[in-house]
């Protein structure tokens, strides 16, 4: 039996855009790394964009972008993940919103990963 754990960041973020080309880290959303004895799987994400344009969400593994995850104006998303890969120990997930420069608004967000 393997022995899993759900993890589930949640919450509204603020943030001010800085282009499409330079996402900026989401006010108050913080990163998540993969303990040490395990491993960990993104199963889905449910998001919101709260302004009046496109905005993406673009989650980074260590630095890099693994996922993005585009926000019509004033929408909503549930992505089920279909593809499902493993994040080996100490990977770094950090999540990040491109957007209009000088757009503000508030991403909605539900994401559940689950460490095994």
């Amino acid at each position: 039996m393997i022995d899993s754990t759900p993890r589930i960041i949640i919450g509204t973020f603020d943030f001010t855009g800085h282009g499409y080309h330079q996402p900026v880290a989401l006010d108050g959303a913080g990163t998540y790394v993969v303990p040490a004895d395990k491993r960990t799987q993104l199963i889905y994400l449910r998001a919101g964009n709260t302004t009046d344009a496109l905005v993406t969400l673009v989650l980074l593994r260590n630095g890099t972008p693994m996922r993005l995850f585009p926000l019509g104006a004033r929408s909503g998303h549930h992505v089920p993940l279909a593809v499902v890969e493993d994040l080996f120990p100490e990977t770094r997930l950090e999540l990040r919103v491109a957007a209009p420069e000088g757009l503000s608004g508030t991403v909605v967000l539900d994401m559940g990963l689950v460490e095994i």
